[in-house]
């Protein structure tokens, strides 16, 4: 059992032998307590997501590891996983690892060119440690996760966090590559999570289960809402569909509501035209 005491930013945290976590000083209403960096290894290191570019974050990531970082491995290119990936690899000489091409969404780290492209399965060593790529788009479509074989430990980056659900924001965020992505989740041998926000989760499949009932649970809502409001826009429908969500996190949550109203569409259950939504077969009367 991980003793789930508070998140203090800069604090180095042993989560599992040899496995430490430092969670960046940028907390807030899409981050919780912060960014989560995992430094994995003894003798020599891997870093997990360095995090977002600030000068304190950067300072204990690089007391941490010393001379000893051997690979620096990214998740997915939001500005809050990967752009200090640049200074770390300037300081360290350290590579950077991750997924080749960075979207065009306008909410990406753009300078971030890794020295190794990676694809689902892609092996990264390091002393006796193996961490394994897993492709896992739907919050991002360069999205991965990392599986450390020798613990079962996957650190998840946004794909699963601890305490709330990913927002799933298009073009680049897909709802049916999401739910694609944590099926694919239930299919590896994992003892816990490690994700980019918040404690481990040591329940890991019980949780995958909890995310896709309260997404499937969304979507029927956002349907139902939907019938009974008749043709609307995404600003309309939000407050229907989110009406228990505090207004403040709406815009948040009418990304989600845009890629769950996209897979209804790619299911034939709702159509659009003109930025108006409505089910499929409605007439106004």
């Amino acid at each position: 059992m991980v003793a789930l005491t508070p998140i203090v930013p800069g604090q180095v945290v042993e989560i599992a032998d040899g496995v430490r976590r430092i969670t960046a000083p940028n907390p807030g209403m899409m981050t919780g307590p912060g960014t989560n960096t995992y430094i994995i290894g003894h003798d020599e290191l891997i870093m997990v997501d360095p995090g977002p570019d600030l000068d304190a974050h950067r300072d204990v990531l690089l007391n941490a590891v010393g001379d000893r970082l051997r690979s620096i491995v990214c998740t997915h290119t939001h500005r809050d996983h990967s752009p200090l990936a640049v200074q770390i690899r300037a300081k360290t000489g350290a590579p950077v690892l991750g997924f080749g091409v960075v979207p065009s969404d306008g909410r990406q780290d753009e300078d971030f060119v890794p020295e190794r492209a990676l694809a689902d399965g892609d092996m990264v060593e390091c002393g006796n440690h193996r961490l394994r790529a897993v492709h896992t788009p739907g919050h991002a479509s360069n999205h991965l996760c990392y599986l450390l074989e020798d613990r079962g430990i996957l650190f998840t980056g946004d794909h699963v966090m601890q305490g709330s659900t990913v927002v799933i924001s298009p073009p680049d965020g897909n709802m049916q590559a999401y739910f694609d992505s944590l099926d694919k989740v239930l299919g590896l041998p994992i003892q816990m999570f490690a994700p980019g926000h918040g404690f481990v989760i040591e329940q890991p499949y019980e949780e995958v289960h909890r995310l896709v009932a309260h997404r499937l649970a969304r979507e029927a809502k956002i349907f139902a809402s939907l019938q009974a409001t008749g043709p609307v826009d995404l600003t309309q429908l939000v407050s229907h569909a989110y009406a228990e969500v505090s207004e403040r996190l709406h815009t948040a949550a009418m990304r989600s509501l845009h890629a769950h109203l996209i897979r209804l569409q790619c299911l034939g259950r709702v159509e659009e035209a003109n930025g108006i939504w409505k089910v499929v077969g409605y007439f106004a009367g």
